[in-house]
């Protein structure tokens, strides 16, 4: 258990690691190129090393040190005799299954129980129609599953992004590594648009060009190759929620270096969030930084930024009025059913919240300690960290889960607290 101490916390800068979403999509197109590549600031954790030990299961070479230096199999992964583990990372699976359809041979994708709750099977319809032989051991649409490497034979479909955007960005990354390419019509509004566009962002780096009509169609031509070269990881702007949330509650400032406005992270949108319930942001040459006011409650649409719904709800349980976050049926298919989730650790702190098929509502008060439970969720325990802050007598229960994301969140909150 992590016992938060809800002492004041000074004016602060504080430093975030590499973005996790950054890491494992650079790490995915290194594997793909042909050379090596130079990774800088890329996340050492849990899930991204798992994305790397499965790429180099499928044939590519990796060489760890402050960066990491990736030598790649040229768009054809190698077989695999032993199954690929993936523990609970949903990004990894949902992407690499589109690049074990490059491979040959049987590829059988595996994870923790919790896995074997997230959903996949849109992605694996999509698949199916260019070809790709795959079957899942249940019946549930979701993980462990097997992908039949090298009968990708069409070029054209359909695919649904409602549960996940990683379905397209699955897509896109092998689509260069066909023969024929791919061209890929979405069916209804993908979720998480941001996700989309960083990975074209990423796939352009390595020397990628896409074709796009909005999010409505996308053309990638085939025969192309990923270059290998240098490529840096932005830091993460998920992790510097927690930081930013923690200057919302406490009325302190916080800074996060080494982030700019420019990105093209989605979840750098949380700050306007933030200042529309009471916040100061001020754009900085070295970073962006958030000043705590006069919280209040709002309504928002959180469909494109679903990670930061667990920050915004605990710094909604300290906000005036209510706030209702809607468009986030997607959250309960995360690694806990976030939305589920927050909402009963917010009741355990007195704080009336409720989540429905499609939204979260709070309404704000004055939270009371609570041990608080994390479903082996990174991103619940960092959130209610925040609220621990201000509320004397908040235990965090398996804060190890952390290593998920950001293994050194404890120690860099640490630094928050007046010496």
């Amino acid at each position: 258990m992590y016992i938060v101490r809800a002492e004041p916390i000074e004016n602060k800068s504080v430093m975030v690691p590499g973005s996790k979403s950054y890491t494992h999509r650079i790490f995915i197109a290194a594997a793909l190129a042909d050379g090596t590549s130079t990774v800088l600031n890329p996340l050492e954790s849990e899930d991204t090393g798992l994305t790397l030990q499965a790429l180099v299961q499928m044939g590519a070479r990796a060489k760890k040190t402050d960066t990491v230096a990736i030598t790649g199999f040229g768009g054809q992964p190698q077989p695999c005799a032993e199954p690929i583990y993936l523990g609970n990372s949903g990004t990894s699976i949902r992407l690499l299954t589109g690049i074990a359809a490059l491979g040959s041979g049987c590829y059988r994708l595996t994870g923790t129980e919790r896995m074997g709750q997230r959903p996949i099977a849109d992605l694996l319809e999509g698949l199916s129609q260019i070809g790709v032989v795959t079957r899942c051991d249940h019946l549930n649409g979701c993980p462990p599953l097997e992908v039949v490497g090298g009968t990708i034979s069409g070029r054209h479909l359909k695919i649904v992004c409602r549960e996940s955007s990683q379905y397209m960005s699955s897509l896109l990354l092998l689509a260069p590594c066909t023969a024929r390419g791919l061209e890929i019509h979405v069916v209804g509004e993908p979720v998480s648009k941001p996700y989309i566009d960083m990975t074209l962002e990423i796939m352009q780096q390595f020397g990628i060009a896409v074709a796009r009509d909005g999010y409505r169609r996308f053309t990638v031509a085939g025969g192309q190759s990923y270059q290998a070269g240098t490529y840096a990881v932005e830091p993460d702007f998920s992790q510097a929620s927690y930081f930013w949330g923690a200057a919302a509650v406490t009325g302190r400032t916080v800074k996060v270096k080494a982030i700019s406005r420019e990105s093209g992270q989605g979840d750098l949108r949380l700050v306007a969030v933030l200042a529309k319930m009471g916040c100061t942001v001020t754009y900085e040459e070295d970073g962006i930084a958030v000043s705590g006011g006069e919280l209040h409650g709002i309504n928002v649409d959180m469909g494109d930024m679903p990670d930061m719904v667990p920050t915004l709800a605990v710094v909604a349980a300290f906000a005036r009025g209510q706030t209702v976050i809607h468009n986030v049926a997607h959250l309960h298919g995360k690694e806990s059913d976030r939305l589920q989730a927050v909402a009963a650790e917010l009741s355990k702190m007195g704080i009336a919240a409720r989540c429905g098929a499609d939204d979260l509502v709070i309404t704000g008060g004055r939270p009371q300690g609570a041990e608080i439970d994390t479903y082996d969720d990174h991103r619940i325990a960092m959130s209610f960290a925040i609220a621990g802050l201000k509320t004397p007598g908040t235990i965090i229960r398996n804060p190890g889960c952390v290593e998920k994301s950001f293994p050194a969140f404890w120690e860099v909150l640490e630094t928050l607290y007046a010496r």
